[in-house]
């Protein structure tokens, strides 16, 4: 996510329904007045304010009502008020694609100062948030809500789909038959559940209160599935170092739609080998995904294993004397993996073919 889009949530974050900010925004909508509100203060700002008053008071929300009353936009630093009535003077040069007075204001100084603005319209009865370069406009929890079931509902799918593919892409693993088709149509599952549920996680910041129930059932569906993407990404990569791993999953987040449809796009960004735009070539695992799955096996534990066996045939060959050859893994360890792999490999090869 980027600084804009930081802002732009953070913002919205902060006027959701149930916050100090939204209830005074209602209050000047309901009132007919109008208002032009800088959320953030610095000396930027203070150079764009000509007239009105200082003020250093407490925020509230009937406080906000009243000043928006006057003519002039007010100030708000935190959690407390700092200006009123004040005209903002940003640079005239900055390009704008608003009409009204207010709403070219608005995207100025939010593009100039890198604060948020909101501007409450008077006559079309909206309000819109100015943040990160872009233009949001608040809208009713019953709207956001549909939306966000709609979208709920999609993910359900997709999420069915992901853990159907990690399925059998657990059992290809046991059995050695992986092909670079089964490992890029795991990774697009994840990106695909991962860019829904990112918009889920829009809709229950801008819900506020009312999302409390959503953010509890996003929860519950996507839970372990960044961990997941991770995983899978480092059991494949060529060298799966930290840096590499970022430079992976920020190619694969940069993707379009229509490029994430795509297998063998996904596979190049995996650098795994595409030959004549075949996915059939095998691939083996490192087995940090698999091994991640036993229980009460520390992180460090399996990254030792995986370094020392160098892939996942080896581990499940290993018997208990050669797992404790590892640092840090004793004979009950050892007993413990070798029975959790034992596990996995038979509760996956059952769900494939039974």
């Amino acid at each position: 996510m980027t600084p804009a889009d930081d802002l732009l949530r953070s913002t919205l974050a902060a006027a959701a329904p149930g916050t100090e900010l939204r209830d005074g925004l209602e209050r000047i909508l309901r009132g007919r007045t109008g208002a032009l509100i800088v959320l953030g203060f610095d000396d930027t700002v203070e150079a764009m304010c000509s007239g009105g008053f200082v003020l250093d008071v407490e925020f509230s929300a009937t406080r906000l009502r009243e000043l928006a009353k006057m003519d002039g936009a007010v100030v708000v630093d935190g959690h407390r008020i700092v200006r009123a009535a004040v005209q903002l003077l940003p640079d005239p040069t900055i390009e704008t694609t608003e009409s009204g007075t207010r709403h070219r204001t608005a995207e100025r100084v939010a593009k100039q100062s890198g604060f948020a603005v909101v501007s409450v319209s008077q006559s079309m009865q909206i309000i819109a948030i100015y943040a990160g370069g872009s233009r949001h406009v608040l809208e009713g929890s019953d709207v956001i809500q549909s939306r966000a079931n709609q979208a709920l509902a999609t993910l359900e799918r997709y999420k069915a789909r992901l853990d159907e593919v990690s399925g059998t892409l657990s059992a290809l693993e046991i059995e050695d038959l992986v092909t670079v088709r089964d490992v890029a149509s795991v990774v697009q599952r994840l990106e695909m559940v991962r860019r829904i549920s990112e918009e889920i996680a829009g809709y229950v910041v801008e819900l506020g209160t009312d999302g409390r129930l959503m953010a509890l059932q996003l929860d519950e569906l996507v839970g372990g599935v960044s961990t997941d993407r991770q995983l899978v990404i480092r059991d494949y990569l060529d060298t799966p170092s930290p840096e590499r791993m970022a430079e992976v999953q920020e190619a694969l987040a940069g993707m379009d739609a229509n490029e994430l449809l795509e297998l063998s796009q996904i596979a190049r960004v995996l650098g795994l080998a595409v030959i004549d735009d075949s996915l059939d070539g095998a691939v083996g695992p490192r087995g940090t995904r698999l091994l991640s799955k036993v229980p009460r096996i520390p992180p460090s534990i399996v990254e030792r294993l995986v370094a020392h066996f160098g892939g996942l045939q080896r581990l499940l060959a290993a018997g208990v004397e050669e797992l404790m050859t590892v640092d840090g893994v004793g004979e009950q360890r050892a007993r413990t993996v070798r029975e959790g792999l034992s596990r996995l490999a038979e509760s996956s090869i059952l769900e494939r073919y039974v």
